[in-house]
């Protein structure tokens, strides 16, 4: 009997991942970030946030083979100033040629001002103004955007979920659309009560996530949480030596809940070089 052979289906293929610049911390997530998705990065001040978004827009500009998506970035940015300095010092050490060409830089100062960018974004991802696609989307950082605008009134939070969904489904559009990546920043609350997780809800793998010596959740409550594909959480705490009374930074992230993901963390540190995971 000959055996029946099948045209590959492209929808049977795993979907392409962006490496996150290590190899630690691109095994702990399988790969690196999925595209076609929405991952939201959260962590406290200084947890390490932005500087693991500008080393994942070096690298996007790397070939597949690499980890890559031979591609250009957009980086919409609502805390500021935009960390220029930085990125110039990771990109000396990227061995990439004129990498700051292909990325693309915006200011959002409410959610309005994002939602327009990203409906301006549709040109610059359909027509490039480099040769390379544009296919990482980072937005620095969401709950920056809704810090004072809104009240603790039922109407103000139910025009606050409506743009949490607006937002969400703009990002999730473009994903798709355009075979990108999408990264959000976001940052925590101090939470005070039980020890269920936030307001007696447990959200993924862990019911209560510590940072800095304080139990925390993401900002923006439940209704954003249903709005990103996977959550990752960045945490820091400073510990000293009892030999020699110096303090060091540790930090951590966390898989707090992703669809193709299991539990899992894995320490990290940032370098002059970059961020990168520590294996032990």
């Amino acid at each position: 009997m000959v055996p029946v052979i099948e045209p590959l289906n492209p929808l049977h293929l795993p979907p392409q991942k962006l490496t996150l610049g290590c190899p630690v911390l691109d095994r702990l997530l399988r790969g690196g970030l999925p595209v076609g998705s929405v991952t939201e990065i959260a962590g406290e001040s200084a947890a390490g946030k932005t500087q693991l978004c500008l080393q994942l827009l070096l690298s996007a500009l790397l070939p597949p083979s690499r980890g890559g998506l031979s591609a250009s970035s957009l980086f919409i940015h609502s805390e500021f100033p935009f960390p220029l300095r930085r990125l110039r010092s990771l990109s000396s050490s990227a061995s990439l040629e004129n990498p700051l060409d292909h990325i693309f830089v915006a200011a959002a100062h409410s959610p309005y001002d994002l939602l327009s960018l990203l409906a301006a974004a549709d040109s610059l991802f359909a027509c490039p103004p480099t040769h390379l696609p544009v296919r990482l989307i980072v937005v620095d950082s969401i709950a920056a955007l809704f810090r004072s605008d809104f009240d603790n009134t039922p109407s103000d939070l139910k025009k606050r979920s409506f743009l949490f969904f607006k937002i969400a489904a703009k990002l999730k559009e473009q994903a798709r659309r355009f075979g990108s990546v999408v990264v959000v920043t976001n940052q925590v609350v101090d939470v005070v009560g039980s020890e269920e997780g936030a307001n007696g809800l447990r959200l993924g793998n862990y019911a209560c996530l510590y940072s800095s010596g304080r139990r925390v959740s993401p900002a923006l409550g439940l209704s954003w949480a249903n709005c990103v594909n996977t959550r990752l959480f960045l945490s820091r705490s400073d510990e000293v030596s009892n030999s020699s009374g110096l303090s060091r930074t540790r930090r951590r992230m966390q898989v707090v809940f992703a669809p193709h993901l299991p539990e899992g963390s894995s320490e990290f540190a940032i370098v002059r070089d970059g961020v990168f995971g520590i294996d032990h």
